[in-house]
């Protein structure tokens, strides 16, 4: 059944906020060859814009990256997930995860919430091979790895692929998302990465006690980053270069890399998107 999810999947998808997701977007990406959409920001538990979205496109998956498990309760998300599978079979794909204590007043005992959370999603009918969790680390990864499909990684450079697959092992899912930014000036690269890794990710500890695990100093996570940092958590360049450096997760083991391509703001993404399909060979 893994095996199902990673051909539908394909090597390339993309991740965007779904407040910034519309069908119209969304139907322009699958055009483009791109095999999923993971709509990010804790999309609401009755996955009602996610039917929205499917219901705009023809075959691309559509993924959740993440529904969080303090928002919404489990009998709720798998009675939506119930609502998708009937009228979109074998379309969707349920992505949970624990969030971050900086936003949450509930969070407390995170294993053991997000352990028994799946457990109530897979009692109440939804199946394991349509099941991912956001997963850093090592006991999360294994969780992913024996009591889902797999794992959606966020804000993570390839060596902590490479990590990942290793505690997985070779049958589950591994989806790693990396940002990119299509601009061959690589001071005006840097600067919109760094924005956008800076708030709120070098201020949230899931990801800065990850980026420790790695190797990464506290010189690298402070003052917004590190060229290095930025640079190993942003591809930039041009599109051949962006799609070389994506490419490197697969080196390391991922079945599919999720873009999240970083534009000015306001600008319209599907230029890019397109320029990096075309990059991709998609």
């Amino acid at each position: 059944m893994a095996e199902q999810l990673r051909d539908q999947l394909g090597q390339f998808g993309i991740w965007r906020s779904a407040a910034q997701v519309t069908g119209p977007l969304a139907a322009d990406i699958e055009r483009l060859g791109y095999g999923a959409l993971w709509l990010g920001g804790s999309p609401d538990g009755d996955l009602a814009q996610v039917e929205g979205v499917l219901a705009s496109t023809s075959t691309m998956i559509i993924g959740t990256s993440i529904v969080n498990i303090w928002k919404d309760q489990a009998a709720l998300v798998a009675a939506s997930y119930a609502r998708l599978e009937d009228r979109f079979p074998g379309r969707f794909v349920l992505g949970i995860g624990a969030g971050h204590p900086e936003a949450t007043g509930a969070y407390t005992r995170p294993y053991d919430a997000l352990a028994g959370y799946l457990s109530e999603l897979r009692q109440a009918g939804v199946p394991q091979h349509r099941l991912v969790l956001a997963a850093l680390g090592p006991k999360v990864l294994r969780l992913a790895g024996q009591q889902a499909a797999g794992a959606i990684p966020y804000l993570v450079p390839p060596e902590h692929t490479s990590r990942a697959r290793a505690i997985l092992g070779a049958g589950p899912l591994l989806a790693p998302e990396h940002k990119a930014v299509l601009d061959t000036d690589e001071t005006r690269a840097r600067a919109l990465g760094r924005s956008r890794v800076k708030t709120p990710y070098l201020g949230l500890v899931n990801y800065t006690s990850n980026l420790r695990r790695l190797g990464w100093a506290e010189a690298d996570l402070a003052d917004g980053g590190s060229d290095a940092l930025i640079d190993a958590l942003v591809a930039h360049g041009s599109a051949g270069q962006v799609a070389a450096k994506l490419r490197r997760h697969l080196d390391a083991g991922a079945d599919q890399v999720v873009v999240q391509l970083l534009t000015e703001q306001g600008a319209d993404p599907v230029p890019g998107y397109r320029e990096l399909a075309g990059a991709l060979g998609l």
